[in-house]
């Protein structure tokens, strides 16, 4: 490299930053990464205690894309790949105060309690539909009670936004937060015909079949652990805390790192912060915070509950992914993920884990339970829904005040400060799960899209 190569300020070191950093260190330019906690990998925590694997934050990742698998392969982690456990595919909603398993063929559907004789005619009967342009946005719900029926948005719509967003489909943007459903309608009519076309799509990419579910064999931080240490010595700053951006032909950066003031150029700056981050930041000589509106963003609080038990403690087979607590059944759960079930080696011998997820869009208010409370408030759940009666051999209880942006109606005029931020200030780039998907997948391919933006702006 020479003196004048150019240099690429990166602010957030989680998967997405992360990501970036590494494709643009591949391709020879100059990376700083900027990370304000003492720590890489974001949302992304993965404990080892007591013979337990913990994930304080994703549990997974979908093997969907193929820029996820082409990263995996270039960073050499395939052999340590995890793929889920074939039980898991079987899946759990709560209906009548029970797990009951999700129809995962034909027959099963025929025969399932879940849904009623007139759900399931709703659903063949929507193959039928025409295509329909929507003037305006509508919710997940409203566009999915259209469709089919309102007993398919309770019981099984209303659990998996709670198991992906902890949010509510009656306030999420179908435009924003599931743009294939938005583009479904829009040109088939009919959700399941747009659904089926878009997996032809995928397989003429050679992204066929079902996405595997994986994690890794140290857990997921090991993706991101790994792609800290590819980058060259002395790229990553921890504990700095950006304070200002001063754009131009070069951008100048203002930070704190343990007490010092620190002021740098580069050509170059990507954000892969938070919502609540980006808002602080400060742009220019008269300090303007021109992303104020996204600490707007609805971020509702989430706990995340791992609990270890003996395996004869727990009267369910455990024989799945887990299960999605719908919120017309009252529960103080969202969901219970069968974690040793999932992955292998996650529990000692003789025992299993489960991760309990509480709070969210619904009940925020249970996320902010300490430890001990928290695990009296969900004690009814556990023992009528998995058959638990005594108390854990170990907890490890993780707490985000901030989780999952919410994609709610009205998302764009979020998206359009992004757009308009990056319009008036050339060489500026911002990313992640503000803006490109919540999924860890989506953020990961955030990072690939904003390395590729910074590319090619360097080499016009």
């Amino acid at each position: 490299m020479s003196p004048a190569s150019p240099t690429i300020a990166i602010i957030g070191a989680g998967i997405t930053g992360l990501t970036a950093a590494y494709r643009l260190s591949q391709r020879g330019y100059t990376v700083k990464v900027f990370e304000q906690s003492p720590q890489t990998g974001g949302a992304i925590r993965t404990l080892r205690e007591n013979g337990y694997v913990i994930e304080g934050g994703p549990n997974s990742l979908q093997l969907g894309s193929n820029e996820v698998r082409q990263l995996i392969k270039d960073v050499g982690l395939e052999a340590d790949l995890q793929i889920a456990n074939a039980a898991a595919k079987k899946r759990f909603i709560v209906r009548g105060g029970k797990f009951v398993p999700v129809p995962m063929s034909p027959l099963s559907f025929f025969r399932t309690p879940l849904f009623s004789f007139r759900t399931k005619c709703a659903i063949f009967s929507e193959m039928l539909k025409r295509a329909q342009v929507r003037p305006t946005d509508v919710s997940l719900a409203e566009l999915v009670r259209s469709h089919f029926t309102q007993e398919l948005v309770d019981y099984a719509l209303n659990p998996l936004i709670a198991g992906i967003y902890a949010g509510d489909p009656e306030k999420l943007s179908v435009r924003h937060a599931f743009p294939a459903l938005w583009e479904a309608e829009r040109s088939h009519g009919s959700l399941l015909r747009g659904m089926l076309a878009n997996a032809k799509a995928k397989k003429a990419r050679g992204e066929s079949g079902a996405a595997p579910i994986v994690s890794f064999k140290g857990g997921l931080q090991t993706l991101t652990d790994t792609l800290a240490a590819k980058l060259p010595a002395g790229a990553i700053h921890l504990n700095a805390t950006l304070e200002s951006i001063q754009p131009g032909r070069p951008h100048r950066l203002n930070w704190q790192q343990l007490g010092a003031a620190h002021t740098a150029e580069f050509d170059l700056v990507l954000l892969a912060l938070p919502a609540t981050s980006l808002a602080q930041l400060s742009f220019g000589p008269a300090a303007a915070r021109p992303l104020a509106l996204l600490n707007e963003i609805t971020q509702p609080p989430v706990s995340s509950l791992f609990l270890g038990y003996r395996r004869e403690q727990v009267g369910h087979a455990l024989d799945g992914f887990g299960g999605l607590v719908p919120a017309v059944e009252h529960r103080s759960v969202l969901g219970i993920l069968f974690s040793s079930t999932l992955f292998p080696a996650r529990a000692p011998a003789g025992h299993i884990g489960l991760t309990v997820f509480a709070g969210g869009l619904r009940q925020p208010d249970i996320a902010q339970l300490n430890t001990d409370e928290l695990l009296a408030r969900i004690g009814l759940d556990l023992r009528e829904l998995v058959g638990i009666t005594t108390p854990p051999q170990f907890v490890k209880h993780t707490y985000w005040p901030r989780a999952i942006p919410q994609y709610s109606i009205g998302y764009e005029r979020y998206l359009t400060a992004l757009d308009q931020i990056e319009e008036a200030h050339a060489g500026l780039f911002i990313g992640g799960n503000v803006r490109d998907g919540i999924s860890l997948q989506d953020c990961l391919k955030s990072g690939e899209k904003m390395a590729k933006k910074a590319s090619d702006f360097l080499s016009k």
